[in-house]
């Protein structure tokens, strides 16, 4: 977040509001949420009893690839179209083929194509940057016998390793133009923070609602904090109907068509959706998403290697007596919520009572 009302380091519970979007922190400390942990996109790339590995997954890809391609086919059909209308206007006012326009217009046309050939780089440049940037940077590893996570943000350069307990989480709510409609939209956002520097990298995922949001750092928390066992094995292959993928997409067509007239199916959905390809772009995001990622550093293979259980770090009381008392709430029928704003309305009572005295 770029800004902060907050005179301290963020906490679970702590609330924002910036540029219309709503912001909950879940993080540090890593609290129990209350709801059931799950991961909707496969972003959990490897999982075992040391540590778990966790990249975003191929529906933001897909969306980039998806704006790239409809751009220069915008402005192909654009040109293609203004040919065919100056074609008709000659074809009735003079009596030529209406073609005749339309080939000269296109073929010879050197300045034409040198500026779809520009708009494919100036598109095409930014997204195999992404592309690249996807498959050479490793996900994070979070490595619960140490209770540490570990963040390497480019090929080369030192890894970040930051404690488990200090890790920064929060959903935010707002919302978004994706390539089917305007609509609401969650994010959970994990913040790395460099103790040393204070800068913080921010990993974003959005997702289609809040609770998802929230389910995707409960899944990564259980992990954490009660081991693999914990995490509930996705109900989601790769070919079924996962945010970026191709059945994801026919979903999107069979909602689409069902909740709108035909003409507004046709023109709002299957002229859109064949301009930007079809289902090329959701093709080409699982394949980028299945390839190979980067390497870890030598350092973190070694420090992804097991220790002995005598030196497994253990959570700290503080942690230990908060989540205690989040499942005490729990227990009483309160959400998560309605915990955080008890708990601050009584900690503005105490501070005012201490004002006054």
């Amino acid at each position: 977040m770029e800004e902060s009302k907050y005179d301290r380091l963020p906490h679970a519970g702590d609330f924002e509001k910036n540029k219309g979007a709503e912001a909950l922190y879940l993080a540090p400390k890593p609290l129990p949420t209350g709801v059931v942990p799950f991961s909707g996109q496969r972003m959990h790339r490897e999982i075992n009893g040391v540590y778990l590995d966790f990249g975003p997954g191929g529906g933001g890809l897909e969306f980039a690839i998806r704006c790239s391609v409809g751009t220069v086919m915008n402005m192909v059909i654009t040109f293609f179209l203004i040919g065919l209308g100056l074609g008709v206007h000659a074809c009735i006012k003079y009596g030529s083929p209406f073609y005749e326009v339309l080939i000269n217009l296109i073929l010879p046309n050197y300045y034409l194509w040198g500026f779809i050939i520009l708009l494919i780089l100036m598109a095409g440049i930014p997204l195999t940057k992404t592309i690249l940037e996807v498959i050479n940077e490793p996900p994070v590893r979070f490595n619960r016998q140490r209770r540490e996570v570990a963040y390497v943000p480019k090929k080369g350069q030192p890894p970040l390793i930051v404690p488990w307990e200090e890790v920064i989480a929060c959903v935010t709510v707002g919302s978004v133009v994706t390539e089917y409609a305007v609509m609401p939209s969650a994010s959970l956002m994990i913040g790395l923070r460099d103790s040393s520097s204070g800068a913080v990298a921010w990993l974003t995922i959005p997702t289609g609602h809040l609770s998802l949001a929230v389910s995707e750092w409960e899944a990564l928390r259980v992990y954490m904090e009660e081991g693999p066992e914990a995490v509930p094995v996705t109900l989601l292959t790769d070919e079924e109907f996962q945010e970026g993928t191709v059945a994801y997409f026919h979903m999107c067509r069979e909602v689409y068509r069902e909740m709108h007239a035909w003409p507004v199916y046709a023109f709002g959905f299957l002229t859109i959706q064949f301009c930007s390809g079809w289902t090329l772009p959701c093709r080409l995001a699982q394949w980028v998403s299945n390839q190979p990622k980067a390497a870890f550093p030598d350092s973190i293979v070694e420090w992804s290697k097991p220790i002995p259980a005598e030196q497994h770090a253990q959570p700290s009381p503080e942690l230990l007596q908060q989540s205690a008392e989040v499942r005490e709430a729990f227990s009483q029928g309160l959400n998560l919520f309605e915990f955080y704003n008890i708990k601050f309305a009584d900690e503005d009572i105490s501070a005012t009572a201490e004002v006054g005295q």
